[in-house]
């Protein structure tokens, strides 16, 4: 609750200032001011990474950690073992596979982009239309669904891994006070347990920390014209972004800038409410340089070229190429340190051969 009363009201300035300046930032916003009114005003916008992206109802333990990492990486958790969950969300790519759309476990791809699971632990909700309230509900969704793993119900893989010694064991000791630790819910909290680790500290976090020469001057140009611009209305807070649901296509039609050949209509598929048409949960910025292609159908393969559409059709704003090069240095500034040890996996868990 404290969170949302200290970013409500940034949320509400950062909207009013790029509702009513539509036009590229003017010669005079574009200089970097002097360093502590840069950090100051950077600090009031975004936080640095926390040690632990904590769940109080899903308590972190070395043991539930261990489980659920090879939980991750274990095919066994679709149908005919072609798919894991690193399959999708490839931690040695930074947490994605770099594919428009994913292949899931009978072969047919899914209709949007698989996002990145580096730091989603700290988004408000999962899942571009934001139908998983955490991480831990999102890690069930994809096991059952007949696209991706194609789990046939919850039974058929919570017996699957009871005929897997590993696993008895390491559920035990995970949930050491449950008479029957091996669940569907608990094969959630422990993956969920595994993703609440998967945060990456960056440069950026070392600057709001207080490290001026964390970022280097090209960065801090693009880091003041990104708020100047109005980039950080919809991208605030620790995750840059993953906090709130925004209509794509502000100005426009985003598929005439993306090119996109289905127009997704985002939350509205969902909810059927008219108000939520071409809503989607606002991406977060952390690793964004390493998370391509973009948009959530993976429809813009570069960068600086996101970085244009997103002025042009959200804030209405031309941006020429020297913004757009600074801007894109900034967002470098996310790129963060996966965890060590993240991508060991023990020998006894099946994964995914190419």
């Amino acid at each position: 609750m404290k969170k949302l009363l200290y970013t409500i009201p940034v949320l509400l300035f950062a909207i009013l200032q790029s509702c009513t300046n539509t036009s590229a930032p003017k010669p005079d916003a574009e200089a970097t001011p002097a360093t502590d009114t840069l950090l100051k005003q950077a600090q009031s916008i975004f936080q640095a990474l926390p040690v632990k992206a904590e769940n109080p109802n899903n308590l972190l333990t070395e043991e539930k950690i261990l489980l659920g990492k090879a939980l991750y990486h274990d095919s066994r958790l679709s149908k005919t073992g072609k798919n894991s969950c690193s399959s999708c969300h490839n931690l040695n790519t930074y947490g994605v596979d770099r594919l428009s759309t994913s292949p899931g476990d009978a072969g047919k791809n899914g209709e949007r982009n698989s996002p990145t699971v580096l730091n989603a632990a700290l988004h408000a909700f999962q899942f571009w239309d934001g139908r998983a309230k955490d991480v831990e509900e999102q890690a069930g969704g994809p096991i059952l669904n007949p696209v991706e793993m194609n789990v046939s119900s919850k039974d058929f893989l919570v017996n699957r891994l009871k005929g897997i010694k590993e696993y008895n064991e390491l559920f035990a000791k995970a949930f050491p006070n449950e008479k029957t630790p091996l669940t569907y819910d608990n094969i959630q909290n422990a993956i969920g347990a595994f993703e609440r680790t998967l945060l990456t500290p960056s440069p950026f976090d070392e600057y709001l920390n207080g490290k001026a020469d964390a970022l280097t001057a090209k960065q801090k140009e693009g880091l003041n014209l990104f708020m100047a611009t109005g980039c950080q209305t919809c991208h605030f807070g620790v995750a840059v972004g993953g906090n709130m649901f925004q209509k794509f296509g502000v100005f426009d039609h985003y598929w005439n800038y993306t090119k996109s050949a289905k127009h997704d209509e985002g939350k509205f598929e969902v909810s059927k409410d008219s108000s939520d048409q071409f809503m989607f949960k606002t991406s977060s910025l952390r690793n964004i340089a390493e998370t391509y292609p973009y948009f959530h159908d993976g429809s813009v393969a570069e960068l600086k070229d996101a970085v244009k559409i997103m002025a042009k059709v959200q804030l209405n704003k031309d941006l020429n190429d020297s913004q757009i090069d600074a801007i894109t240095e900034f967002l470098k500034s996310l790129t963060g340190t996966v965890p060590a040890g993240a991508t060991d996996v023990p020998a006894w868990v099946e994964q995914v051969k190419n």
